[in-house]
């Protein structure tokens, strides 16, 4: 049996909401597997039903770009925030966002791409960058898009410079700065919703059968027949599809439509159909956990 330890019930706490003894008895019961322990609380009913979203922890700064052709966002991390507040390293998020433009969006092209105005690879000059700014950094990922895009950037420090990325893939027959416009509106409502999809087509199906079956036995433990359990558990399916789905979420510009009813809305005046293909969101720092310090205990180590 998993020794379970006082950080994985913390961890698990923090993540669910639940108590500590309730924590540590789901850890007791899915030895030590914290992703198990969250299903094992939600099926029990002590945790709640939100997805645990990646902890926020790395620092630096989030770059868009854009022209004719498409968009392009990248991340840039450092080791503390107050790097994302030093023109040098704005100036070199604000350049490799530039030259990610002249690729196919993947980091590893534009790692090797040459940087704006000088001889060598963006690799190289962000190593250059390390000794010059004195702080580790790299390039962390890059997403593009093609054809009409709409930006947003979330806690802008400077121009297409800040904390959150959006891209959105906008196709219309009819006015493109019309498309553009509800594009941008989309855009900020991605930033504010995080959808994990943009239609229940593209979701994946393992979390989808994953909710379906915590679904199930948090119906099953009402003791309603089979046919009610069943539609107890579409009908909450139905509930989460409104939350995860881009399309199907609630608009935050107009809460009384829909994403994709908001677009139909507009495309009289827009002259023609508007869809959106598809989107990208950069979180700073999501997904990368970092590693917590007693900063007291380092000031005294030091003196």
């Amino acid at each position: 049996m998993a020794t379970i330890s006082a950080s994985m019930v913390k961890e698990l706490r923090d993540t669910t909401g639940a108590g500590m003894m309730d924590c540590k008895t789901a850890l007791t019961e899915t030895n030590g597997n914290v992703d198990e322990a969250v299903d094992w609380l939600r099926k029990k009913g002590i945790a709640k039903a939100d997805k645990k979203s990646g902890r926020t922890a790395a620092e630096g700064l989030v770059g868009v770009a854009s022209d004719d052709s498409g968009a392009v966002v990248v991340e840039v991390n450092s080791e503390t925030d107050f790097v994302a507040r030093n023109d040098a390293f704005q100036e070199l998020v604000r350049n490799i966002a530039s030259a990610a433009l002249t690729t196919d969006g993947s980091v590893e092209a534009l790692a090797a791409a040459s940087y704006p105005g000088g001889s060598k690879s963006i690799e190289e000059t962000v190593k250059d960058a390390v000794a010059t700014i004195g702080e580790n950094m790299n390039l962390r990922r890059s997403a593009r898009l093609d054809g009409t895009v709409a930006t947003y950037v979330h806690n802008a420090v400077a121009d297409g410079l800040g904390k959150l990325g959006v891209l959105v893939a906008i196709e219309t027959t009819g006015d493109k700065d019309a498309a553009r416009a509800i594009g941008r509106q989309i855009a900020m409502h991605v930033a504010a919703t995080n959808p994990m999809a943009l239609d229940v087509a593209d979701l994946d199906q393992a979390a989808v059968e994953r909710e379906r079956t915590i679904f199930s036995e948090q119906a099953r433990a009402s003791g309603k027949p089979d046919n009610i359990i069943e539609k107890m558990v579409e009908g909450r399916l139905r509930k989460f599809y409104e939350e995860v789905v881009l399309l199907s979420q609630a608009f935050v510009v107009d809460s009384e439509k829909t994403v994709d009813q908001a677009l139909k809305a507009i495309e009289k005046d827009a002259g023609g159909p508007i869809a959106v293909t598809s989107f990208v969101c950069f979180r700073l720092g999501e997904g990368v956990e970092k590693e917590e310090s007693d900063f007291a205990a380092e000031v005294a180590a030091a003196a």
